[in-house]
């Protein structure tokens, strides 16, 4: 998991091929004017999901993870608030892993709460179990899926 400011983008497109064409999109598009949906940028390997949603309470957050993508969150608009726990310790599985929608929830509680404001971004990897959308009010956010 990382997570960090726009600005400092740079330091960690050498972890992943895809990352460096992911931040130049931010640097090239402004995500505040763009709708909600998805939007291819390189096939299957690379597209982002836009999207506006109301937070919800720590306690109605449940926990995430994916196996075939790694997410790089960036909070557009209001204050996101996301929890992380290392997935070894996602024990409880609320369902089988979805393939179609590389998703899977778990009933553990997150170990950890970051909060993440606009013009900052989280990278969450299949390591990663992760609970978004935590946060008063409403919350415009941009989230990529890159492949692994």
């Amino acid at each position: 998991m990382i997570l960090d400011s726009l600005k400092n983008a740079a330091s960690v497109q050498a972890l992943n091929p895809l990352f460096k064409q992911a931040f130049e999109f931010i640097q090239k598009n402004d995500l505040s004017k763009m709708e909600s949906g998805k939007t291819i940028i390189d096939g299957d390997k690379l597209f982002i999901s836009v999207m506006e949603i109301d937070g919800k309470t720590a306690e109605a957050a449940r926990l995430e993870s994916h196996v075939k993508y790694i997410d790089i969150q960036v909070v557009i608009s209001g204050v996101e608030t996301m929890g992380w726990t290392a997935i070894e310790h996602c024990t409880e599985a609320i369902e089988p892993y979805n393939t179609e929608k590389d998703l899977q929830f778990f009933g553990n509680k997150p170990s950890t709460l970051l909060t993440v404001n606009p013009g900052e971004f989280a990278i969450f990897f299949p390591e990663d179990g992760h609970a978004p959308g935590i946060g008063n009010g409403h919350i415009k956010k941009a989230v990529f899926k890159v492949l692994v």
